[in-house]
């Protein structure tokens, strides 16, 4: 199962390619010198589309199935690659950046739904972790196309690494529609034997699969309870099929459901997690490595993009452990300590440019930066970058995964938006702000996330929900609220 899963996973390489694009001589050449405001809206056009489309790819996956809506959204991403590789003005390239985002919105959130569905409790950290190593691997491998494509001396400098892209997106696309149907889907559905044959293909075990089934069927019995007296005459039938009409209440994920009392905890807690995420500054290190690695004192071009690339390599190679490692450090923990760890590391940067410690050319204050720029990328990815993606999908019900996991990195994608669109103007501003507002969202998060946040691991889809029903998120911020107003009145 998991080399399926591993030989079927796009490389998003667009992070790696975009940033060392927008700065090469050939491109700047074509499309004339840009502002720090239009480089930061070339970079980030793709993120509110992509916030967008990602709004409505639970629905999309939920009526034509996990495979082909990570299909669709695949083909639309390559179609927007082949328009940047093609463009013959700055227009065509935000309108194919654009493209690019609707396609990205609509196959990423259902990627990682997808794996958390057809993945058993054990092997479920590991797994779903899986697109972020290849995500890694995508920025490794754009980066250096980036590097050995830069000294080509025409506009094939920037128009390969964008065509290459859009042929390995169009072979994914057509790869995806090969993929195993989610057995939670199907059984969704009422398509009940289809989904044990999906079982048998994925190689579940038959204790697992019996527990999982047991456990959806008495909580979709549960979830009737709170029909009409009409729709209660749909009840399953003996051999498990619902009606019609109970499949389609129980295949129902609206919006409007993410939001009713037993859900709405977990629907916040995920929206804030993948927003804050992207406010730890991560994808603005990604995107402006070169602008960053300049700022900090390396002067040539060239060996700002080798430091780029080298730090594409430190974040791919680090997170291999933590996929291996996933489900043993637990998502509660890799959150906290890593958050820690990422504040630390943005206040340190920040402190120093403030203090007026690093110099272009003389001092340790900027190879301080440099490593600490390469630390903070490690540390976010052994922790953010691969527990809070799987936590936002494994929290959720089987009924509102799709759309509450849409919702989720439709967040994630509009911080994206304001970090892609922000860092250039803020470092072309100041030093040292960005590093303290990224180092204060990460700090924040940890706050919330200690409060709120119950651990997941070793569990399975269904014993998360319990967990959730008997001890929901806004107890335990009450509880907390409750201990600090105490605490207060004591002292008074």
């Amino acid at each position: 199962m998991a080399r399926a899963l591993l030989s079927r996973r796009p490389p998003r390489m667009d992070t790696g390619i975009i940033g060392p694009v927008t700065v090469m001589s050939d491109y700047l050449s074509e499309f004339g010198p840009i502002s720090s405001t239009v480089h930061g809206l070339i970079v980030s056009s793709i993120l509110i589309p992509a916030a967008v489309s990602s709004f409505f790819a639970g629905k999309v996956a939920d009526l034509l199935g996990r495979p082909k809506g990570i299909s669709l959204g695949v083909f639309i991403f390559a179609v927007g690659a082949a328009l940047e590789a093609g463009a013959v003005d700055l227009a065509m390239f935000i309108v194919g950046r654009v493209v690019e985002g609707l396609g990205e919105g609509l196959y990423l959130g259902n990627l990682v739904v997808y794996i958390c569905e057809i993945s058993p409790p054990s092997k479920r950290g590991p797994l779903t972790s899986c697109p972020q190593l290849f995500i890694t691997f995508g920025l490794l491998v754009g980066y250096f196309i980036c590097y050995g494509t830069s000294s080509m001396g025409s506009s094939m400098s920037w128009r390969l690494p964008f065509m290459i892209l859009a042929s390995l997106a169009f072979a994914f696309s057509v790869a995806a529609l090969r993929l195993t149907p989610s057995p939670r889907w199907l059984t969704l559905h009422g398509r009940t034997a289809e989904a044990a044959a999906a079982w048998d293909i994925l190689g579940v075990s038959h204790a697992e699969r019996e527990k999982v089934e047991i456990q959806e069927h008495i909580r979709e019995i549960t979830d009737y309870q709170a029909l009409s007296s009409a729709e209660m005459t749909t009840l399953p039938n003996a051999d498990g099929n619902g009606t019609a009409a109970r499949q389609r209440k129980m295949a129902k994920s609206t919006f409007k459901e993410l939001f009713s009392p037993e859900v709405r905890a977990r629907t916040f807690l995920a929206a804030f997690m993948m927003a804050m995420q992207q406010l730890s500054g991560i994808d603005g290190v990604l995107y402006y490595a070169p602008l960053l690695f300049q700022q900090a004192g390396l002067a040539s071009s060239e060996a700002s993009f080798l430091a780029s690339g080298v730090s594409a390599i430190v974040i791919f190679s680090v997170t291999i452990p933590a996929l291996i490692w996933a489900d043993r450090w637990g998502r509660r923990h890799s959150t906290i300590y890593g958050g820690i760890g990422i504040t630390i590391l943005m206040f340190l940067i920040g402190g120093l440019y403030a203090g007026d410690a690093v110099h272009s050319n003389t001092g340790a204050g900027r190879w301080i930066v440099i490593v600490s720029i390469y630390l903070f990328a490690m540390t976010y990815s052994l922790s953010w970058a691969v527990g809070i993606k799987v936590y936002a999908a494994e929290i959720q019900p089987q009924r509102t995964r799709a759309a509450a996991t849409s919702l989720a990195h439709g967040s994630n994608w509009s911080a994206n938006f304001l970090v892609g669109l922000t860092t250039p103007i803020l470092l072309a501003k100041t030093s040292f702000g960005a590093y303290f507002l990224f180092g204060g969202c990460s700090l924040v998060t940890v706050a919330v996330c200690a409060m709120s946040m119950p651990e997941t691991r070793g569990r399975s889809l269904e014993e998360i929900e319990e967990a959730f029903k008997r001890t929901s998120v806004s107890k335990r911020l009450a509880r907390a609220l409750n201990r600090a107003v105490g605490r207060r009145t004591v002292e008074t």
